[in-house]
């Protein structure tokens, strides 16, 4: 009996085994719109056999965006635009999810291909905002500190976007609150050096992020969750930690934020990291355990054995791989086969299908 194959309920919202797509940028869009390689990246891993397919991270704003190339939801064309994604993945029996970002001060930066650090306003990038005037590094922006009203904009922004994401065909929402972007800002004191009431306290830090899941989640239908993706620790000495993140996952519940999804790391450019098989589960098992919510673990989760495991032993209740199915877009269908489970195959790939025995 897997688990890893097993239904996952959340709200009135069934998911048919704990397998997720995990947001990965594409850096392919043009004006923040997804087009045909978004279409076929994110509906190949439908067919593949997971359960949830999570967009990358697409902009709140023009200006959150990554890099020019990133993906956005402030617009209805690019409402329109998603649409015909989101229905080919619900139609190939995955739950079509968006991740609902804004990069601060990681914003106007090269795609990976295309170089490195900040791209300047001549080349097509823009001034970038942040909680402070504190740039990531060296060669990255410098950020304008947003005033209290352009948070508000802001927050303002990413219910809008949310609304536009319901209406394009999701049905799961992901706030970014992860990886060194705006609202991990928020809540780090590395980035966070506000005196106001969006810094300094613990309560000040997570007041963005709760403002912002509580403005998501006042669209978002009551049948439906709401994601939250965190770096449960900044890997740094005074940065935001583990400690924080149960605080943050309670009072998140409380918000109505129905899973916690745990990465780590992203907001100290000198952070020291331990990478090895599965080195975020810990945290997502320590804040499923303490703020009794629901969590997704990530991070070096590449064999079914292992994902099977995660989930057997409650460390979360779901996995969510990014590079191995960049790999293998097939994953969850190997998967069932190592793990012995039967699981049904799309029409015109049965005759390709291996049972339990490798026939």
């Amino acid at each position: 009996m897997s688990l890893l194959f097993s239904p996952f309920t959340l709200r009135k919202l069934e998911f048919k085994n704990r397998i997720f797509v995990s947001p990965m940028c594409q850096y392919s869009c043009v004006d923040g719109m997804p087009n045909d390689w978004h279409l076929v990246h994110l509906g190949t891993r439908a067919v593949g056999g997971a359960a949830l397919v999570m967009t990358e991270a697409a902009s709140v704003t023009p200006e959150g965006r990554i890099s020019p190339q990133d993906a956005g939801i402030w617009n209805d064309a690019q409402r329109d635009a998603w649409k015909p994604i989101a229905a080919f993945i619900s139609n190939n029996g995955a739950v079509p999810a968006i991740q609902l970002a804004h990069a601060g001060r990681k914003a106007s930066t090269f795609a990976p291909w295309r170089g490195r650090g900040k791209v300047d306003v001549a080349q097509g990038g823009w001034q970038v905002v942040g909680p402070s005037a504190n740039a990531f590094s060296e060669s990255y922006p410098q950020p304008h500190e947003m005033s209290v009203a352009e948070i508000r904009t802001t927050i303002d922004a990413f219910a809008v976007a949310a609304k536009r994401s319901l209406d394009a065909g999701f049905r799961v929402a992901e706030i970014h609150a992860a990886h060194g972007y705006l609202a991990h800002q928020f809540l780090s004191p590395l980035s966070n050096l506000r005196t106001d009431q969006y810094g300094g306290s613990l309560e000040n830090r997570m007041r963005f992020v709760l403002e912002v899941s509580a403005a998501v989640r006042e669209v978002w239908p009551k049948s439906l969750p709401v994601f939250t993706r965190i770096s449960a620790t900044d890997w740094k000495a005074g940065g935001w930690d583990v400690a924080q993140s149960i605080v943050l996952a309670k009072e998140s519940k409380r918000c109505g934020i129905d899973l916690i999804d745990v990465s780590s790391g992203g907001t100290a450019a000198d952070a020291q990291m331990t990478i090895r098989p599965g080195y975020q589960v810990p945290f997502a098992r320590a804040i499923r355990q303490a703020a009794e919510i629901a969590t997704g673990a990530v991070g070096l989760i590449t064999e079914p054995v292992q994902a099977e495991q995660i989930v057997a032993d409650g460390d979360a209740d779901c996995v969510l791989l990014a590079r191995v199915l960049l790999r293998d877009p097939y994953w969850p269908l190997r998967a069932a086969t190592e793990l012995g489970v039967a699981v049904e195959w799309p029409d015109q790939y049965k005759r390709g299908a291996v049972n339990a025995f490798g026939k």
